[in-house]
């Protein structure tokens, strides 16, 4: 899938011709609310175009797939339908399969290197044998990119029904699902929450369930409550005696734990709290997950980093989740939230320590608008991507990319004539983060949070990977 950057004068209408695809698909792979607007520096994505198919009676999706020589799996993603599902006469369904034809001077590497195919697939796929003998108005037929199978994770801080919502819109994308969280007590309990609208959404969707369970608050640092617990092997039981009830109860198939702000006096009891739960959670069949901080070197100080032991960690529980998010702080200087730069200095360390099929890589799903010049604890807006385009369009800003973080960001006048800088994600941004996942040869993605709209990382994520479903 191509990434085109808007340069002054164009519009949604010309590029859609001059790609050969449809308006209508490229508002809906870019989320555009206003497609007669654009701005200068946005990143669209462009959507292959793939001929349609209008199902027949007696039609499946196996038959359908045969005909064209794919998978049943590229069809059901292509059009958001389960495998298996039945399927109506007269109904239309996207085929993604691409037909190529061969423009003047154009040759077989330019035209691989362009869908991210080897020479030798499209050969075996044309039946050629000489990859020099191409001629201008040839018709190539594109194989399916061959594409690694990861995990996705993804956790929700909303309950009920808006959870629910949100679990049925991000379903098909995930592997596993942590609706967070549940905050232990100083007594070993935990606080109950409202999940069993979402949890009935995941069964839908087949998300495996995980429980979250944390220390902190939106008020509270958690430091003494995480020392409180780890300080009592009888505490440490009640709490675990708590969580597997919880789990039975409502279906949860695993744990994960994400303590935050502990002492780095407590690290050690850390880990063998962390080596209690696997041991008590495995014998009833459930796996155990940590959320660590984005730690660079083993004697990183700060308390957010010196308790979270990667290389103990990495051996205890089944995997991890990198909070590689959170640069771009809401109450520190504006920047970006995720760079890349100092994304690769964390994974360079983790993968020393951790077994790489157990690393799980953080990807945020907001943006932030700072007020400049920056007021140390003044707090940046949180709001989705669509939000950050809107903006843009709404001020005429335009948006640049900085190279270093690879994150899109631009600044804008507001009515009250105060100026403000936006740091967000788009089509570029994701897709180099979607590289380092076979570059680190990772378990997967791990996105914080849902309910912030971000259609071209849904787009890019199905065009880069098969997503692992386990249920």
């Amino acid at each position: 899938m191509q990434i085109h950057v808007v340069q002054k004068g164009e519009d949604l209408w010309v590029l859609a011709k001059q790609y050969g695809v449809t308006v209508e698909r490229m508002i809906a792979v870019n989320g555009l609310e206003d497609p007669d607007h654009l701005v200068i520096g946005l990143a669209l994505l462009i959507p292959e175009s793939y001929p349609s198919y209008v199902v027949r009676a007696g039609d499946t999706l196996g038959t359908i797939a045969g005909r064209y020589g794919i998978r049943v799996g590229a069809i059901a993603q292509a059009n958001g339908i389960r495998e298996g599902a039945p399927l109506m006469p007269g109904q239309q369904l996207v085929i993604p399969v691409l037909n190529h034809t061969v423009k003047a001077g154009e040759s077989l590497w330019a035209i691989a290197h362009r869908y991210g195919v080897s020479m030798q697939a499209i050969m075996r796929a044309n039946g050629l044998t000489n990859a020099n003998l191409l001629h201008t108005g040839q018709t190539l037929r594109i194989p399916e990119k061959q594409k690694e199978t990861i995990d996705v994770n993804a956790y929700t801080n909303v309950f009920g029904e808006e959870a629910a919502k949100q679990v049925r819109q991000d379903g098909a994308h995930l592997t596993y699902l942590c609706p967070f969280g549940y905050r232990m007590k100083d007594d070993g309990s935990l606080e109950p929450v409202d999940d069993q609208a979402l949890l009935a959404a995941a069964e839908e969707e087949r998300v495996v369930p995980v429980m979250s369970i944390t220390n902190f608050s939106a008020t509270e640092a958690g430091s003494k409550l995480a020392h409180t617990i780890l300080s009592s092997s009888e505490l440490q039981n009640k709490l675990i005696t708590n969580i597997l009830a919880i789990m039975e109860s409502k279906g949860y198939r695993g744990l994960n734990v994400d303590f935050e702000n502990v002492y780095p006096s407590d690290r050690e009891a850390y880990n063998d709290f962390l080596r209690l739960a696997v041991r008590r959670l495995h014998e009833k069949g459930f796996f155990v997950s940590s959320a660590l901080a984005p730690k660079t070197s083993s004697d990183q100080k700060g308390l957010l980093y010196e308790a979270h032991d990667y290389a103990a960690h990495g051996e205890i529980v089944d995997f991890v989740v990198l909070m590689t998010y959170e640069w771009g702080y809401r109450f520190g200087p504006p920047q970006a939230i995720s760079p890349i730069n100092e994304i690769q200095r964390v994974l360079d360390y983790a993968v020393t320590v951790i077994p790489n099929h157990k690393i799980f890589m953080g990807f945020q799903l907001y943006a932030r608008d700072w007020l400049l010049p920056h007021v140390k604890g003044q707090q940046a807006e949180t709001f989705d991507m669509q939000e950050a385009v809107r903006r843009a369009i709404k001020h005429g800003a335009e948006i640049k990319y900085d190279q270093k973080s690879q994150t899109p960001f631009y600044r804008y006048t507001d009515d009250q004539q105060r100026t403000h800088e936006v740091w967000f994600e788009d089509a570029r941004s994701a897709q180099a983060k979607f590289d380092l996942i076979p570059t680190y040869n990772l378990r997967g993605v791990s996105y914080w949070v849902l309910g912030y709209p971000f259609p071209q990382n849904w787009v890019l994520l199905e065009d880069n990977f098969h997503l692992r479903k386990l249920l």
